[in-house]
């Protein structure tokens, strides 16, 4: 896809801290430089996309480039990423990109409609639902296409909802078969659509929309067949000319609507005769099973659990599938499900989001709410919902970490369309279609494109080993996909996602870069293992994406410091540090220990455990601090590690409160002694866990693999599995400290009435946890159903089901990825484990005051290990060769 959409790009100047403060201002002369190089290439669809662009209401720098691009480049497209998508800079970029990509062609699809309107005299608008099910005008619509591109699925899986709406008592798999493709997705029991995660993903490109989960595959009732050995059904197909060029309707074209029909007559379709000797009996069974074979996959990749569900098949194309279908208990097809489509659009209702961050030292939390509400309620009534309809259904308040005075806020408001309006005018006046636009096109470069666009092969999860030799693991794509997610697990709610650094560290990889990880144990003691990390706000992080700071850092350190790194490890394994190590072993040159200082995630530099063996006075001095713009904080010497960590955290409020920090080395003899040892194996085996279980439909029992990878049920356990009923978070000193509260329930069977627990059978979850966080998640404490003793500082102890330095990590039910803590939000479906920790915490009082409750401010509750600590298998140890 990048080979198809990328002309060209450019890194200019601009940009804004998180909060409000420049960067630096954008460089007209600069843009207008680059404008001749776009204006030299012949490229017309331009993308601007700025660093904390969303909150940027003062500077506006997206605005002031665009307004230069198309005075240097007339006539041509300008797409401001603010307009698109929310923060997460490289979300909002994706979606920014593949929205200009189809800009043209979504305008010549877009007037298709506008114009039989005005043909036929109609003064009414024309809306398009967006991905979420709600409505955008098609002036919208035109110029935001990528809010529209997943409508069609949810429109099918909301009018599938209607037409059954007295028989839902139970979770379905939609099947909507169109002309082209196939979406498949999960109805859930209360009507609605399964969502993804927090991200969502079209063709591989993450993005930051809220869409339902929908797979889809190239088979409709326009896909063609080719006959032969080999058949083949889709994935290409003659799409909207099916009426031309199937050869039911006279055509010479081979469809599986022409196999329908050829297998049943009294399809009323067409002209049944003319398909008479298309296919004969051996070659029509052949299809029929290609067809069959083709939708159970999608059906199976689908469930998260291998028993049978009810399907729907909703959709034109739905005439091409067959009666029974592996997998489903039941196929339906209720009456009007052809048009389930345009019934889900009917429903639809309109809703706006603001998405800002704002300062609360002038004004309190609830008045930044009030108004920040009305400026939602004032944004739907504006695209189109009735005033008096309008309620506010989203709120969220995430302070920001290490930042004075500021906070993140996100207000959804939603109401149902005003039919009365008369001020939305269906074609804006004035407006001509655009000639050079045409369908022809698209389906020239379409069918004459050379490209390579086979999708690449996954791997055989069961039979796949990494590549060790020589005791040297060297690190590939896949690798890295299962220790970004095992990463995000062990940071215990913190850290930071891990996806850019995975992101960055792939392209790394893919240009030629070897990373390479060692046994710690094969060390010599004279070797010096550096150390480096970020330092800063998670939320931050989302928008200021690292740059070379970390380099730096590392640079700038051996200015101060004599003792030059060998090798280097990461600070901590847990979130977006996890990959520090092997993206700075790689720009080194040098190689990476499967270790870390912390075996997890922590919220302090001295949380880590060389500070626990406490054989030097400081560890984490001579220390190098970077924000990437020029500014270096440079730290000789300290009288202890808490110093450090103070001092560091002053400055990093006025540096962006994002840097990158480089730690002086420690000695291979040193490290032995002090580090959590085969971490980025644990990560890996966990990664792998999750990987297995979503390929194999088994999501279900992701958590009993997580654990099987970290040592057994004696080692590990699920502490919890339900529905996120409350998030409460506050700042202090620079951390986000607050509380998640999650009612139990079978997340296996959410929404599944049919699964309930009968009335005799006690559920195994039952009544409501939380999980106080101080930036990572410090436990998960049972509240008692009286509501006494619940309060923060009344916990009982024996209501702990596990605390740190055990680890206690939030995962998506759904999914089996981690759930940071700035990502919890209301009715998420989770599943809280709790993995025993390393013996360097908990084989000293001094390694549990400092990683237990003790060193979070808790003097209450006492630790109390859930399990015995298995140490991680290397993964160079298993596989050398």
């Amino acid at each position: 896809m990048r080979d198809l959409i990328l002309g060209y790009y450019a890194l200019v100047k601009g940009g804004l801290e998180v909060d409000g403060n420049l960067i630096s201002d954008i460089n007209e002369a600069e843009i207008k430089a680059q404008c001749k190089i776009i204006r030299e290439k012949g490229i017309r669809s331009i993308v601007v996309n700025g660093v904390f662009s969303p909150i940027d209401t003062v500077e506006k720098q997206e605005e002031r480039a665009a307004e230069i691009i198309q005075a240097e480049i007339p006539g041509c497209d300008v797409v401001c990423s603010k307009e698109v998508a929310n923060l997460g800079f490289l979300e909002r970029e994706n979606a920014a990109i593949l929205n200009a990509s189809i800009l043209a062609f979504a305008k010549k699809t877009i007037r298709s409609f506008q114009e039989p309107i005005k043909k036929l005299g109609l003064h009414c608008p024309v809306f398009i639902t967006q991905n979420d099910g709600t409505i955008l005008s098609g002036e919208m619509a035109a110029r935001l296409p990528i809010r529209t591109f997943s409508s069609g699925p949810t429109n099918s899986m909301r009018g599938a909802a209607f037409l059954v709406q007295n028989q839902l008592d139970e979770a379905m798999m939609v099947v909507d078969i169109g002309g082209t493709t196939t979406d498949v997705g999960l109805l859930l029991a209360n009507g609605f659509p399964r969502q993804q995660a927090a991200y969502s993903e079209l063709a591989g490109v993450r993005m930051n929309f809220s869409c339902p989960d929908i797979k889809s595959i190239g088979l409709g009732g326009g896909s063609i067949i080719r006959k032969g050995e080999d058949m083949t059904v889709g994935p290409d197909s003659v799409g909207y000319k099916l009426t031309k060029e199937a050869i039911v309707f006279g055509g010479d074209v081979l469809t599986t609507t022409d196999c329908t029909v050829l297998a049943d007559p009294s399809v009323k379709i067409g002209d049944p005769k003319l398909v008479n000797g298309a296919l004969n009996d051996d070659e029509l069974v052949k299809a029929k099973a290609i067809i069959k074979q083709k939708l159970e996959k999608v059906i199976d990749t689908m469930k998260t659990s291998p028993e049978d569900l009810p399907v729907l098949l909703v959709g034109g194309g739905a005439i091409i599938a067959p009666d029974e279908l592996k997998g489903a208990s039941k196929v339906m097809k209720p009456r009007w499900s052809e048009v389930a489509n345009a019934i889900g659009a009917a429903i639809a209702r309109v809703s706006s989001v603001v998405d800002t961050v704002k300062s609360t030292e002038s004004k309190t939390t609830q008045k930044l709410l009030e108004d920040i509400s009305q400026e939602a309620i004032e944004r739907t009534i504006a695209a189109g919902a009735l005033p008096s309809s309008i309620k506010i259904v989203e709120i969220e308040t995430l302070p920001l970490q290490y930042i004075a005075n500021k906070s993140r806020f996100i207000v959804r408001a939603a109401g149902d369309f005003d039919f009365s309006r008369t001020d939305m005018a269906s074609i804006p006046e004035g407006s001509e279609l655009e000639p050079e636009v045409e369908m022809s096109q698209y389906e020239k470069s379409t069918r004459t494109s050379t490209k390579n666009t086979k999708v690449k092969e996954e791997v055989d999860i069961l039979t796949y080993k990494p590549t060790v030799k020589d005791r040297v693991w060297y690190v590939n794509e896949t690798d890295l996909d299962w220790i970004t997610t095992g990463c995000y697990i062990l940071g215990t709610g913190g850290g930071g996602s891990p996806y850019s650094h995975m992101v960055r560290l792939r392209g790394m990889l893919r240009t030629g870069a070897i990373v390479r990880v060692i046994n710690p144990y094969d060390l010599k003691d004279d070797a010096q293992i550096g150390t480096g990390g970020g330092m800063g706000s998670p939320t931050v992080g989302i928008e200021k994406l690292q740059g070379d700071e970390m380099l730096e850092a590392q640079h700038e350190l051996y200015k101060i410091c004599e003792r030059k790194a060998t090798h280097m490890i990461a600070l901590e394994i847990g979130g977006g540090n996890g990959l520090q190590g092997m993206i700075l072993g790689s720009l080194l040159g040098l190689e990476i220990p499967d270790a870390d200082w912390m075996g997890r995630a922590y919220p302090t530099k001295w949380q880590t455990t060389p500070v626990v063996f406490n054989e030097r006075p400081t560890i984490w001095s001579p220390i190098a601090m970077c924000d990437g713009n020029g500014n270096v904080v440079l730290m000789p010497k300290a009288t202890s590690d808490t110093q450090v960590e103070r001092i560091l955290r002053a400055g990093l409020s006025q540096m962006g409160s994002h840097t990158g920090c480089a730690e002086a080395p420690v000695t291979g003899a040193e490290t032995k002694r002090w580090a959590v040892e085969h971490t980025i194996s644990q990560a890996w085996r966990i990664g792998r866990a999750v990987a297995r279980a979503r390929r194999f439909n088994r999501v279900d029992s992701v958590a009993e693999t997580i654990i099987d990878e970290c040592g057994g049920p004696d080692a590990a356990k699920v502490l919890w599995k339900g529905k996120i009923v409350g998030v409460e978070r506050t700042l202090r000193m620079g951390h986000i400290y607050g509380e998640c509260i999650i009612e139990g329930a079978d997340v296996a069977d959410a929404g599944d009435s049919n699964k309930l627990q009968s009335a005799t059978e006690q559920p195994k979850y039952k009544g409501l946890i939380k999980i106080p966080f101080k930036n990572e998640n410090i436990a998960a404490i049972r509240i008692p159903e009286t509501g006494e003793s619940g309060e923060a500082g009344q916990e009982r102890q024996e209501d702990v089901l596990g605390i740190v330095p055990d680890l206690i990590s939030v995962i998506d039910a759904q999914n089996g990825e981690a759930i940071g803590t700035p990502e919890y939000r209301y009715g998420l479906l989770v599943i809280v484990l709790g993995i025993a920790a390393s013996d360097r915490w908990t084989g000293s009082e001094r390694g549990i005051a400092i990683g237990g409750p003790e060193g979070f401010g808790i003097h209450h509750l006492k630790y109390q290990s859930l399990g015995r600590f298995v140490k991680p298998k290397s993964v160079i140890d298993e596989f050398d060769t």
